[in-house]
């Protein structure tokens, strides 16, 4: 009979609360082989029945998203603290331009020109920085 908490907790030298929580976490972790074919569970045609091995290494379309905000990061922090603020307040709170201007005491269509321009120079910034 396999070994019961109690026993395994006073062999381990740990509570056996530290024992079952162990237990419980290893009921999450399922080994499988690389090789074995992927379901067809919502895969279109050409993914069906090819192993996980054999995706390693395929174009990732999110990888581009990845490498833009890396690109991205250094360009946001050549922005002066105004240009940051309204990029924060309109894409970090969703605020819009009519907000924001009330809260900063400028015109909804001066905003957008701001805007514009910021959005612009980083447009610029990621362009030839490629």
């Amino acid at each position: 009979a396999p070994p019961s908490v109690a026993e395994l907790a006073a062999y381990l030298e740990i509570t056996e609360e530290e024992v079952i929580e162990g237990l419980v976490a290893s009921n999450g972790y399922t080994a499988g082989s690389l090789d074995l074919p992927t379901g067809d569970d919502g895969a279109d045609a050409t993914e069906a029945g090819r192993s996980y091995a054999e995706t390693l290494g395929d174009w990732d379309p999110a990888m581009e998203l990845v490498e833009d905000f890396h690109a991205l990061a250094p360009l946001l922090g050549r922005l002066d603290d105004r240009e940051r603020l309204l990029l924060q307040m309109r894409f970090g709170q969703e605020m819009t331009q009519a907000e924001i201007g009330a809260e900063l005491g400028y015109s909804q269509m001066h905003v957008s020109r701001l805007l514009s321009r910021i959005i612009a120079k980083l447009r610029s910034g990621m362009l030839t920085d490629r």
